[in-house]
Protein backbone atom coordinates (compact mmCIF):
# COMPACT_ATOMS: atom_id res chain seq x y z
CA UNK A 1 0.00 0.00 0.00
CA UNK A 2 1.12 2.88 -1.21
CA UNK A 3 2.25 6.18 1.85
CA UNK A 4 0.57 9.23 1.67
CA UNK A 5 3.39 11.32 0.37
CA UNK A 6 3.80 9.16 -2.66
CA UNK A 7 -0.26 9.29 -4.07
CA UNK A 8 0.30 11.05 -7.78
CA UNK A 9 -2.66 13.30 -8.66
CA UNK A 10 -3.25 14.44 -11.95
CA UNK A 11 -3.20 17.47 -12.50
CA UNK A 12 -6.02 19.53 -14.14
CA UNK A 13 -6.45 22.92 -15.56
CA UNK A 14 -8.24 25.69 -13.79
CA UNK A 15 -10.21 26.63 -16.96
CA UNK A 16 -11.22 23.84 -19.40
CA UNK A 17 -9.26 23.76 -22.95
CA UNK A 18 -11.19 24.84 -25.47
CA UNK A 19 -10.12 24.04 -29.22
CA UNK A 20 -11.85 26.08 -32.09
CA UNK A 21 -13.26 29.28 -32.38
CA UNK A 22 -13.86 31.06 -28.98
CA UNK A 23 -17.92 31.89 -29.01
CA UNK A 24 -18.70 35.25 -29.21
CA UNK A 25 -20.05 37.69 -26.77
CA UNK A 26 -23.62 39.50 -27.43
CA UNK A 27 -22.83 42.41 -26.59
CA UNK A 28 -22.07 45.46 -29.23
CA UNK A 29 -18.90 46.84 -30.52
CA UNK A 30 -19.19 49.51 -32.56
CA UNK A 31 -16.34 50.89 -34.45
CA UNK A 32 -15.36 54.48 -33.95
CA UNK A 33 -16.85 56.79 -36.56
CA UNK A 34 -14.56 57.81 -39.06
CA UNK A 35 -14.22 61.45 -39.91
CA UNK A 36 -15.92 62.78 -42.90
CA UNK A 37 -14.47 65.08 -44.88
CA UNK A 38 -16.23 67.47 -46.85
CA UNK A 39 -15.65 70.07 -49.77
CA UNK A 40 -16.71 73.62 -47.59
CA UNK A 41 -18.07 75.75 -50.64
CA UNK A 42 -15.49 77.88 -50.78
CA UNK A 43 -12.96 75.30 -51.63
CA UNK A 44 -15.41 73.56 -54.81
CA UNK A 45 -15.65 76.76 -55.60
CA UNK A 46 -11.88 77.59 -56.14
CA UNK A 47 -11.43 74.24 -57.80
CA UNK A 48 -14.04 74.94 -60.42
CA UNK A 49 -12.45 78.44 -60.77
CA UNK A 50 -8.86 76.73 -61.97
CA UNK A 51 -10.16 74.83 -63.92
CA UNK A 52 -12.64 77.53 -65.33
CA UNK A 53 -9.01 79.80 -65.95
CA UNK A 54 -7.15 76.48 -67.05
CA UNK A 55 -10.19 76.07 -70.34
CA UNK A 56 -9.58 80.03 -71.06
CA UNK A 57 -6.63 79.67 -71.04
CA UNK A 58 -6.48 76.73 -73.50
CA UNK A 59 -9.13 78.76 -75.65
CA UNK A 60 -7.01 81.83 -75.63
CA UNK A 61 -3.84 80.27 -76.97
CA UNK A 62 -5.71 79.01 -79.87
CA UNK A 63 -6.99 81.81 -80.74
CA UNK A 64 -3.50 83.38 -80.19
CA UNK A 65 -2.36 81.00 -82.43
CA UNK A 66 -4.55 81.36 -84.94
CA UNK A 67 -4.05 85.19 -85.55
CA UNK A 68 -0.60 84.55 -85.52
CA UNK A 69 -0.91 81.97 -88.45
CA UNK A 70 -3.52 83.87 -90.39
CA UNK A 71 -0.73 86.99 -90.15
CA UNK A 72 1.91 84.66 -91.01
CA UNK A 73 0.01 83.56 -93.90
CA UNK A 74 -0.97 87.37 -94.91
CA UNK A 75 3.05 88.71 -94.65
CA UNK A 76 3.90 85.90 -96.82
CA UNK A 77 1.04 86.54 -99.61
CA UNK A 78 1.98 90.32 -99.85
CA UNK A 79 5.64 89.14 -100.71
CA UNK A 80 4.83 87.00 -103.42
CA UNK A 81 2.32 89.61 -105.00
CA UNK A 82 4.54 92.43 -104.23
CA UNK A 83 7.19 90.77 -106.36
CA UNK A 84 5.31 90.46 -110.06
CA UNK A 85 4.33 94.31 -109.30
CA UNK A 86 7.77 95.36 -108.54
CA UNK A 87 8.85 93.51 -111.72
CA UNK A 88 5.85 94.99 -114.03
CA UNK A 89 6.98 98.61 -113.00
CA UNK A 90 10.39 98.24 -113.94
CA UNK A 91 9.53 96.80 -117.34
CA UNK A 92 7.23 100.03 -118.81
Amino acid sequence: MPSPSTVHHPTVPALPVQHGPAPTCSCRHDAPPTPVRRLTPSLGVGAGAVIAVIAGGVVLTALLTAVAATAVSVAVAAVVLRSPLRDQRHHH
